[in-house]
């Protein structure tokens, strides 16, 4: 699907291609079709080469796609978008109450983030929120990672912000788990799949809400509002505002790198493939290097983050391996994997007690 929007490109730093994405309908009635858009290089048993109509090969060149049509109104995404930016406006000594704790539910500053070491100076130029799947205090699940209660602002400072956000996450979840029946189909598993009380049954997942403050990026003096990298889970659901920002690497193996932006697409989710599909998937559905260059301007997005539950083992699906093409990656429980990969790139939490 190409679209033409092309808001913000006339200030933002070279390259200005813009990738072209497929697009998946989730109110289609033809389940297959959704598939046949999803697909690309299937193994089968006997390691035949399956491809699907080259027009509709969503993943062939990337781990990213739109989604329309998935159930959340744009007068809701509004509100969220609205929600976060009045988050972002409280002044500094207000966020820093809600800094984020070691769970990774509250507030990321400024340069809190490190994800390109080898190419950025500092961290990244944006400011972040965490809030995740909620779990008293009292309850055992408090013990994993990435479970617990969440840090909400006051009610008094920010009136129906808690509502706005655990609504979201309601509704986010299911959209999820309707792409994760798409991706089951596609490797030829059971739609349900992904269901399964120790994947999405019972997930981790997080939604980040994000502010660009509109410094300009230069990769040439390593300055990015986000630097490049992939995405550690299963699936990630990217709302944008209409602010151009977002850019791919289709080969990150590439030398030079060859960049391209992703146009917003209005009322759409852009759907990112993260590592532990690439892993799941013996690198059937691979994830994709994505940064974000700031061009002057605010920028806000709204990122959902979906993986299994704790104790699932990511291990090569049956039907993505066989004797000629055997398992590429370790089995490793989700909980380990995503807490290392937290730990690699957000800065520790005793740097801020020490400046208090």
């Amino acid at each position: 699907m190409e679209n033409h929007c092309t808001n913000g490109f006339d200030s933002c730093p070279a390259p200005t291609k813009v990738s072209v994405l497929n697009c998946i309908d989730l109110s289609s009635s033809d389940i297959q079709q959704s598939v046949s858009l999803l697909k690309q290089v299937l193994f089968s048993l006997d390691q035949t080469l399956i491809y699907t109509d080259r027009h509709a090969e969503a993943c062939l060149d990337c781990g990213f796609f739109y989604v329309v049509n998935h159930g959340i109104s744009e007068e809701f995404m509004g509100e969220v978008f609205a929600q976060s930016k009045r988050l972002f406006n409280l002044p500094l000594d207000e966020k820093m109450k809600l800094l984020r704790n070691e769970k990774h539910r509250g507030y990321t500053p400024v340069l809190d983030e490190l994800l390109d070491p080898d190419n950025q100076v500092h961290g990244d130029y944006k400011e972040g929120y965490y809030t995740g799947v909620e779990v008293p205090e009292d309850d055992l699940e408090t013990e994993k990672p990435f479970y617990g209660p969440n840090v909400w602002p006051e009610n008094g400072v920010l009136p129906g912000w808690r509502e706005t956000m655990e609504k979201f996450h309601r509704e986010a979840l299911e959209v999820a788990r309707a792409v994760a029946r798409i991706i089951a189909l596609a490797l030829d598993l059971e739609v349900d799949f992904f269901d399964k009380p120790e994947m999405l049954g019972k997930p981790i997942a997080v939604l980040r809400l994000l502010h660009y403050e509109g410094k300009i990026s230069d990769p040439n003096k390593g300055i990015y509002g986000c630097g490049a990298h992939s995405d550690y889970g299963l699936i990630t659901l990217l709302a944008t505002d209409d602010i151009t920002g977002l850019q791919i690497c289709k080969d990150k193996d590439a030398k030079p790198q060859k960049w391209e932006y992703i146009a917003p697409l209005k009322g759409a989710f852009i759907v990112n493939l993260g590592d532990m599909l690439e892993r799941w998937s013996n690198c059937v559905f691979k994830s994709t290097l994505h940064r974000v260059l700031g061009n002057g301007q605010e920028r806000y997005s709204i990122a959902y983050f979906v993986e299994p539950s704790h104790d699932c083992l990511v291990e090569c699906l049956p039907t993505c391996k066989s004797e000629n093409n055997p398992p590429k990656f370790s089995p490793i429980k989700c909980a380990t994997y995503l807490s290392q990969r937290y730990k690699d790139t957000h800065t520790d939490l005793s740097v801020y007690n020490q400046n208090n």
